[in-house]
């Protein structure tokens, strides 16, 4: 830690209690040698290569649990070799012991994700912008919306960029290389194409471009948009909608389990699934991408989740945990 000093022993050359110190100088009189000197002498000297032959002895039959001769040289290559581990066959593999966590702490090293965090917080001081047309294959709509809120007036948008920097996290914990559409750095948008190339040029592995609806009140829970097959005008996604149905799958499975919440109640009969082919950012895209409504700003149960912080921090995990089954094969 900055700014924090640890204190260590320090010896002091100059102490007394120090056998180099100066009391031993050169030219003082030395004390008379001890009769009992000698005889203790002869019996360490006797002593010495006695031993000396008795563990020589003991190694060469094998210490309990050494393996064999062997045992003794792996023991000291082992203690010699700083930073190193011992295989089972006695062979110190330097570095082992941290290579090992890190990869597998890093399941999705090399692997690219790409979160869509819906709407901007800006895009309602851009309506002439957003209100653009734009050609998203099958017909044209508007650059992008404003988004919804709750009756209290917690905007989409701020909702969508908590949940995106939350699975972000998640995401850089496992590994993956995490990129955001728009990260309120921006005056207004992306728009919905835009969007789309965005997750196209990273050549990602997956896309999830996040949401919450605006229905009625009474209508209430999640639902995960997967891509139909679209094949007109800019739209070619047909190499992506299978993978983009499993993406969907398992992110709608993983949501469930860790927010406790269930399926959408007015759309999908009950399977939190949803095909859609009017939906620019699922059309343009050549890469697996889904969209997740996390469920009903306008219902005033649902609220009450999508504004815990508690609550979003659950749905980025199961969203983080369907991308990793899905990116894990």
């Amino acid at each position: 830690m900055a700014g924090v000093s640890y204190p260590g022993s320090h010896s002091d050359p100059s102490d007394p209690s120090d056998p180099s110190g100066p009391s031993g100088s050169f030219g003082s009189p030395q004390p008379r040698r001890s009769r009992l000197r000698r005889p203790v002498t002869v019996g360490l000297a006797l002593l010495v290569p006695g031993a000396l032959l008795g563990w020589l002895a003991y190694e060469a039959l094998g210490a309990p649990g050494s393996g064999g001769a062997g045992g003794g040289a792996a023991g000291a290559g082992a203690s010699s070799s700083a930073g190193a581990t011992v295989g089972a066959g006695g062979d110190a593999k330097p570095n082992t012991l941290a290579a090992s966590p890190s990869r597998a702490a890093a399941p999705l090293e090399g692997k690219v994700v790409v979160i869509d965090p819906g709407h901007n917080p800006a895009n309602a001081e851009h309506a002439s912008e957003i209100n653009r047309k734009v050609d998203i294959g099958t017909n044209w709509k508007e650059c992008d919306t404003t988004g919804t809120s709750t009756n209290a007036g917690y905007s989409e948008a701020t909702f969508t960029l908590d949940v995106a920097h939350r699975l972000r996290a998640l995401l850089q914990e496992q590994g993956a290389t995490v990129k955001l559409t728009q990260d309120a750095d921006r005056p207004f948008g992306p728009c919905v194409d835009e969007r789309a190339r965005i997750g196209n040029a990273a050549h990602a592995d997956a896309v999830v471009s996040i949401h919450a609806d605006g229905a009625g009140a009474g209508q209430r829970g999640f639902h995960v948009i997967l891509p139909g097959s679209v094949h007109k005008g800019l739209a070619d996604n047909r190499a992506v909608v299978a993978p983009s149905k499993e993406l969907g799958e398992l992110i709608a499975g993983d949501f469930a389990r860790s927010t406790g919440t269930s399926p959408s109640n007015y759309v999908g009969d009950g399977t939190g699934l949803v095909t859609r082919e009017d939906l620019g950012g699922l059309n343009l895209s050549t890469v697996p991408k889904v969209f997740i409504e996390c469920g009903n700003m306008r219902d005033t149960k649902d609220a009450a989740l999508l504004t815990s912080g508690a609550w979003r921090q659950k749905a980025a995990q199961g969203m983080s945990e369907g991308i990793v089954s899905f990116l894990r094969g």
